[in-house]
């Protein structure tokens, strides 16, 4: 994706630059608890899912519920994303905010960002029909517009920062470690 590059502030502009719908930019105050105390940055999230009729799935995290579904042509009701488009949503949602956040962070102006994924996945490598087929993803194409005065120069160095800073990005373009854990009855 994106080659390394300084990402620091340029002189003149102003860290923490408004986002648009929000009061303060919270990153700010987060990041300055952070660089005072670097312990406090490590989080562990925790999603709790439980399959519900057919193969509707309600998802936890903190307080908020997330419904998963499959199409009816799968089995499914339909009746919300299934698991592979929540991935693009989740890499669509976490571009769009990692924009907004380093757009402050790096003082470019920036009035629209929309975020468009596609994936191409290859469903008999879920049903085991093809050995030689990835279960997941073959290929993602994430594709940015963004609007707003700055000249093309300054958002391809936002670009490259999201690039470096988005969460879900990272977590997909990087191998992230795995680990299993399987209870059944009869085990402790």
């Amino acid at each position: 994706m994106a080659t390394r590059q300084d990402t620091r502030r340029r002189p003149g502009r102003a860290a923490g630059a408004s986002i648009p719908g929000v009061a303060e930019v919270p990153h700010a105050k987060l990041a300055q608890r952070f660089r005072a105390e670097p312990d406090r940055a490590r989080v562990r999230i925790v999603a709790s899912t439980e399959i519900a009729d057919g193969l509707r799935c309600e998802t936890t995290v903190r307080d908020h519920t997330v419904a998963a579904d499959e199409p009816r042509s799968f089995g499914g009701t339909d009746a919300a994303q299934s698991p592979v488009e929540l991935l693009l949503t989740s890499l669509a949602t976490c571009q769009a905010i990692t924009y907004r956040i380093w757009a402050a962070e790096l003082g470019v102006a920036l009035d629209r960002v929309s975020v468009e994924v596609v994936g191409d996945l290859d469903l008999s490598g879920l049903l085991g029909l093809d050995g030689g087929a990835r279960a997941g993803y073959e290929g993602l194409q994430v594709h940015v517009t963004l609007d707003g005065p700055e000249p093309r120069e300054r958002y391809e160095e936002l670009a490259e920062a999201v690039d470096r800073h988005c969460p879900v990005l990272d977590a997909l373009s990087r191998p992230v470690t795995m680990e299993r854990v399987l209870t059944v009855p009869g085990s402790s």
